[in-house]
């Protein structure tokens, strides 16, 4: 499928309509759903997500924006509802958070290996060393305390091993800050790359905020609270490869422009028939969008857009198992820390990450606490057992 960004229409904005009982669909089935559907389902509500809570700043500090924003936000509102609403009602929290791992790990993974300038794509390796020990983490949690094997989700696709300890992943502030892409010579994939990491990784620091506390449990409280605090890093470190000299005019087209990438890349590798019939309508509403952005662009700051936007959209994201490319990262760089915007061996990790590590950590570390000699093991920690047992 070829698309336009600057030229193919979509569905006009006063023809995308929704009712509730559209708005609430049949949702998948936890249980024989392939894991990259959920990972898709998740991934596009943090992009659309990510579209509202832009919208929103932009429209607080541009009065001239405010109705334009408001017509397509009402819009993108409506399909995130619909998209958070294809998941099941029987998969619990933690279960979900299991999805939203595998998310942080495969998706930043193909980003990762696409990204053509070379220092963004270290930035986005570090940050999956990071999300590859929280699915570590949780799996512990979710075997522990509900008696499930994070794989009955994963399916295999991704490894449940250790990555860099989420113990060593606490930095100072300034440790979590990096350099950004020049909008004038930045490919147009990095950039599209740099507004989906930091979709995918908000909505999981917003996530882990609201459902940490729903839980009686003073472990799954903690840990919650822990891995949360890392996203909100996580968020700072890749709201700050994005050149901050970017108009808001720029940045609302490049937001549009990343809807319909991640739509595209949705539809070219949806297997599931429902779920593909909704990449497909939302990839013509955002096109949509992107066109009414255009126009307003043009009426508004009288620019050519194609001073923003690429004519054609590049390859998409690869949904599938990125297991030995991950390895390889982790056998590579587990050691490496971060020293202002720079990444350097741990043992030149400034002392102010140091300190702030100590402090957060002087009551011990939930997420060692958690997975205190716990491995992955089909089936989970009692079904092991269970067998060690037998043969003994």
């Amino acid at each position: 499928m070829a698309i336009n960004l600057l030229h193919d229409k979509g569905t006009p904005l006063h023809r995308q309509d929704f009712t509730w009982r559209d708005l609430v669909q049949k949702p998948i089935s936890k249980l024989n759903v392939d894991a990259f559907t959920r990972v898709r389902i998740i991934l596009m509500n943090g992009i659309e997500s990510e579209s509202l809570r832009f919208s929103h700043a932009c429209a607080r500090m541009n009065k001239e924006l405010q109705g334009y924003l408001a017509r397509v936000r009402r819009k993108e509102q409506h399909q995130q509802t619909l998209v958070n609403w294809l998941l099941p009602a029987d998969q619990s929290p933690l279960e979900t958070t299991i999805g939203y791992e595998q998310v942080a790990i495969e998706v930043t993974a193909a980003l990762a290996q696409a990204e053509p300038d070379p220092y963004i794509a270290q930035v986005l390796r570090y940050g999956l060393l990071e999300d590859f020990d929280h699915l570590y983490r949780y799996a512990a949690l979710l075997d522990r305390l509900q008696g499930i094997d994070a794989n009955t989700i994963t399916q295999g696709y991704t490894d449940i091993v250790p990555g860099r300890p989420t113990l060593d992943e606490h930095r100072d502030p300034l440790d979590d800050l990096r350099e950004p892409y020049d909008k004038r010579k930045a490919a147009p994939l990095t950039k599209l790359h740099a507004y989906t990491i930091l979709s995918g990784e908000h909505q999981t620091h917003d996530y882990y905020m609201h459902y940490g506390p729903w839980f009686a449990d003073p472990a799954a409280r903690q840990l919650y609270a822990e891995i949360a605090s890392i996203e909100e890093q996580h968020v700072t470190q890749y709201e700050s490869i994005i050149d901050p000299t970017e108009s808001w005019m720029e940045k609302w087209l490049l937001h549009e422009a990343n809807e319909v990438y991640n739509y595209y890349s949705c539809l070219e590798q949806e297997d599931h028939p429902h779920v593909k019939a909704i990449w497909e309508r939302f990839l013509d509403y955002e096109l949509g969008h992107l066109q009414f952005a255009i126009d307003v662009c043009q009426q508004v700051e009288r620019r050519d857009p194609a001073e923003f936007l690429p004519e054609t959209l590049p390859a998409p994201i690869a949904y599938k198992s990125h297991r030995e490319y991950v390895r390889q990262v982790l056998r590579d760089e587990v050691d490496l820390r971060a020293d202002g915007t720079r990444f350097v061996n741990k043992q030149q990790e400034p002392e102010r990450s140091r300190k702030y590590r100590r402090q957060m950590n002087a009551d011990g570390s939930p997420s060692e606490a958690v997975a205190a000699g716990w491995r992955w093991s089909p089936g989970g920690e009692l079904v092991a057992d269970r067998g060690l047992k037998q043969a003994a």
